[in-house]
């Protein structure tokens, strides 16, 4: 299930509740936030798999774009060796070798920036709907303190 969805669940939930008056408290069903509390803690390693996929993803692409550089370069080399008959053909297909691979690498390394860049956006976002998850929980459990007592003192 989605984080945000129950995060989204939780404040519904609070949202639903019923308030104290004079108060800034309201009742919570504790068993239904407490549901949603452990709905919570088994999203969170899903999220956190699915930015280990990114990851895993991110190698993947470097690795192909490695190895579509190394098949050009090699590409450009064996045309290069064909076309050593005269040395101004020579001296052209070294020059376009080198541009290939040139070209190849310049494009290995945008790939490489592009999927760092896609990753280090996806992990920031993870990271900050965790963070707003965690806040949304500890305000929800210093909810349930103060009622705690205040319903404490009312019993004293």
């Amino acid at each position: 299930m989605d984080i945000l969805h129950l995060v989204d669940r939780l404040e519904e939930l609070f949202n639903r509740s019923r308030s104290i008056p004079f108060t800034h408290n309201v009742i919570v069903d504790e068993d239904k936030m407490l549901d949603i509390i452990d709905q919570m803690r088994v999203a969170i390693p899903e999220e956190v798999k699915k930015s280990q996929q990114v990851l895993s993803q991110r190698d993947r692409i470097i690795a192909q774009a490695k190895e579509e550089a190394n098949r050009t370069i090699n590409l450009a080399q064996e045309k290069s060796e064909q076309k050593i008959d005269r040395d101004s053909i020579v001296q052209e297909a070294r020059k376009k070798a080198q541009q290939i691979k040139k070209e190849a690498e310049v494009q290995a390394t945008a790939t490489r920036e592009d999927a760092d860049e896609y990753v280090a956006e996806t992990l920031t976002n993870l990271e900050i709907a965790l963070e707003r998850v965690i806040n949304q929980v500890r305000n929800g459990i210093n909810i349930l303190e103060e009622e705690q007592v205040v319903t404490q003192e009312e019993q004293d």
